[in-house]
């Protein structure tokens, strides 16, 4: 069985194929809005790559945002797409939990952070507990301060965030001290899709691809045309 993976949720974009959820080819590039004319390109780069043909992908896996609008919009119409042409299965991860999976092993509470604009965060909560992998907290957004203020325990502060955004991660260092550990994470987020995406098709979980939407969190920022001077 292969599967293909496909993280188009924010500027860097990813895609991996994998076997049974371990990868066999990976490809990330930094996609900035050119999520439209590049994805299906590289899909067929990453095909060549691993010797494979597309009737090879027996299922799909999407990153479901939060995230950039345009790079979600593209990436679920491209996962729906194969599912609905080749009658395979779909499943999406949040992008959170991809960025936060990887610290799995830690044991800390790992926080997942992804910098939203207009001086908020979107975040979200995991630990592993007892070997299994478990949401403490939905995806939500919120500000570095209400973040910081309900943050009790030691805590690994994960994602792209402490590079694009060094002023967030020196904020939660000098409002939480040493309960705060922070990682940059520079790993290929469809590589993790596709192994959570594996577990979740091997235990029976799969969308419908008809109703299954991106998770934007709230709505894009919109203005209105600029009038000229009559």
């Amino acid at each position: 069985m292969m599967e293909l993976a496909i993280d188009t949720s924010t500027d860097t974009a990813s895609i991996a194929l994998s076997r049974s959820g371990v990868v066999v080819a990976e490809m990330s590039w930094n996609a900035d809005q050119n999520h439209t004319v590049e994805l299906i390109p590289n899909i067929i780069d990453l095909l060549e790559q691993a010797q494979a043909e597309i009737d090879d992908i027996e299922a799909v896996m999407v990153a479901k945002g939060p995230g950039s609008f345009n790079g979600l919009r593209v990436g679920f119409a491209t996962a729906k797409g194969f599912a609905l042409s080749m009658d395979i299965p779909l499943v999406s991860v949040g992008t959170l939990e991809l960025e936060a999976y990887p610290h799995a092993s830690t044991g800390l509470l790992v926080c997942p952070v992804q910098d939203v604009g207009r001086g908020e965060v979107a975040v979200a909560l995991y630990r592993m507990d007892e070997g299994e992998w478990r949401q403490l907290v939905e995806e939500h957004v919120t500000t570095v301060e209400e973040l910081c203020d309900a943050t009790g325990s030691r805590t690994l502060f994960c994602g792209r965030f402490s590079q694009r955004s060094p002023g967030i991660a020196q904020r939660i260092g000098e409002l939480l001290g040493d309960k705060a550990v922070i990682e940059d994470n520079t790993f290929c987020r469809a590589g993790v899709l596709a192994e959570l995406g594996y577990r979740r098709l091997e235990c029976g979980q799969r969308e419908d691809v008809a109703t299954v939407q991106p998770l934007y969190l709230r709505r894009p920022a919109i203005t209105k045309p600029k009038r000229g001077k009559l």
